[in-house]
C-alpha cells in the first residue's frame, strides 16, 4: 500500500463530505491511474470487507473544457494537476480513481461492490466523437463535441432547445485488476476484470460482482456519466466528474467467471467479446448458468425461461469489445403457496340397515 496521502481521509477528519463513509479518497495525482488496470499497480488505500469508501472522480480534459466555454471555476480543480503530474498513461485514456485494496480478497473469490450513493458534483456534461471512433465513423468523418448543461433541482440535462432528459447517473468503469499475466489492461475494453462496462443500469442501489484475479482485488473506478443510452454509439456518454460511495463485501462462496450484477428489481448477466454475436451468446450462457446455480432450474428449463422472461440488450457497441446485458426481473420468483395440511374428514361408523326377515311366521 502507498503512504496515506492528504488525498484519502478517514472518516473522522472528512464527516461533513463522506456522507456516512468509513473513508473518503479524492481524486489526485497520488490516487488517480490514466488508461489502465493492472495487477502491478499499487493500492492507494486498504479497506476490510464490509467498509465502505467515497471515491471522487473526473474525466475530460482542460483543453476540452476550455473550448467549450467553461470558465477555470467551473472545472475541478484536480483534473490539471493530475494533466501535469500523472506520468503513467495508457495504454486507453480513462481517468481512475485507485486501486482500493479490500483485505481478505484472493483469486477465485468475488467481490460485491455495492453502490450505495452517487452524487453530481458539478451542473455540466459533455458528449463527443471523434472522426475515427464511434460506431458510425464512415458517416461522421470529423469531431465534433457539445457542452450539456444540467438542471440538478429539476434531475433533467438540458441537451437543447425543447430537449430535456432525465438524469441517471452511473459510473461508466468499475473494475480490479486483471490476471497478473494480462499486463496493463488498456482500461477501453471491458472484459473479466469488469472496466468499461458502460451499462447504464448501474445507478444508485445496484451491486455489481466481479470475480477477483489478484489478491486485494485492486478496485478503480471512473468515467462518470449523468446519463446514458444503450449502445453509447457516438463513443461517449453524457460524460462528467461523479462521487461515489462504495461498500466492498468479500464473498468466499460465490465464484463467477465473469461479472453479474443485481438492481432492486432484476438480474443481470453480461457478454461482452469483439463480435457482438459472441458477446450475445455470452449473456444468454451466463443467464443460463445464474438461473441453474441460483434459482435451481434444469439447464433446459433455464434456456427456456431465458426465452420467455429476460430481456436481452446491446450495452455499447464502441468499446474495442461489445457489451450485451441480460436482465430477468426478480418478481417472477414467487414463493411457492403455502398449502394447508388436508385433514381427513371425519366419517361416522357404517351401520348396516336392519333387515326383516323374509318369511315371518304367523302368530297363533
Amino acid at each position: 500500500m502507498r503512504p496515506v496521502f492528504p488525498a484519502i481521509l478517514c472518516m473522522t477528519l472528512a464527516a461533513a463530505t463522506t456522507q456516512a463513509a468509513d473513508w473518503y479518497v479524492r481524486a489526485a495525482p497520488q490516487t488517480v491511474v490514466i488508461g489502465n488496470y493492472s495487477a502491478a499497480t499499487p493500492s492507494v488505500l486498504t479497506v476490510k470487507s464490509g467498509d465502505s469508501v467515497q471515491i471522487e472522480t473526473v474525466s475530460g480534459s482542460t483543453k476540452l473544457f476550455h473550448d467549450l466555454g467553461l470558465k477555470d471555476a467551473e472545472i475541478p480543480p484536480a483534473l490539471a494537476a493530475i494533466e501535469r503530474d500523472v506520468k503513467d498513461r495508457g495504454p486507453g485514456g480513462h481517468i481512475l480513481t485507485g486501486p482500493v485494496f479490500i483485505d481478505g480478497a484472493e483469486p477465485g473469490d468475488t467481490l460485491e461492490v455495492h453502490i450505495d450513493r452517487i452524487t453530481l458534483p458539478v451542473p455540466w456534461a459533455y458528449n463527443a466523437f471523434r472522426m475515427t471512433a464511434g460506431f458510425l465513423p464512415e458517416d461522421f468523418p470529423h469531431s465534433a463535441s457539445k457542452l450539456i448543461r444540467l438542471d440538478l433541482k429539476r434531475n433533467v440535462a438540458l441537451f437543447g432547445p425543447g430537449i430535456e432528459l432525465p438524469l441517471r447517473p452511473f459510473f461508466g468503469s468499475m473494475g480490479v485488476a486483471p490476471p497478473a499475466t494480462a499486463g496493463k489492461l488498456n482500461s477501453a475494453p471491458p472484459w473479466l476484470h469488469a472496466g468499461n462496462l458502460d451499462n447504464k443500469e448501474l445507478v444508485e442501489g445496484t451491486t455489481l460482482y466481479i470475480p477477483v484475479h489478484v489478491k486485494g482485488a485492486l478496485f478503480q473506478v471512473g468515467d462518470g456519466h449523468a446519463g446514458q443510452g444503450n449502445g453509447e454509439v457516438d463513443i461517449t456518454a453524457m460524460e462528467t466528474p461523479l462521487n461515489g460511495i462504495f461498500r466492498f463485501i468479500v464473498r468466499k462462496d460465490l465464484h463467477l467467471k465473469w461479472p453479474r450484477a443485481e438492481t432492486p428489481t432484476h438480474y443481470i448477466t453480461m457478454g461482452m467479446e469483439e463480435e457482438l454475436v459472441v458477446a450475445a451468446k455470452q449473456a444468454v450462457r451466463e443467464m443460463i448458468d445464474f438461473l441453474v446455480t441460483e434459482k435451481g432450474l434444469s439447464r433446459d428449463d433455464a434456456y427456456m425461461l431465458s426465452s420467455v422472461a429476460a430481456d436481452f440488450s446491446i450495452t455499447q457497441l464502441v468499446d474495442g469489445k461489445k457489451g450485451v446485458h441480460g436482465m430477468i426481473a426478480k418478481s417472477i420468483f414467487v414463493k411457492p403457496p403455502v398449502v394447508p395440511a388436508v385433514v381427513p374428514p371425519v366419517v361416522p361408523p357404517v351401520v348396516p340397515p336392519v333387515v326383516p326377515p323374509a318369511v315371518v311366521p304367523r302368530p297363533k
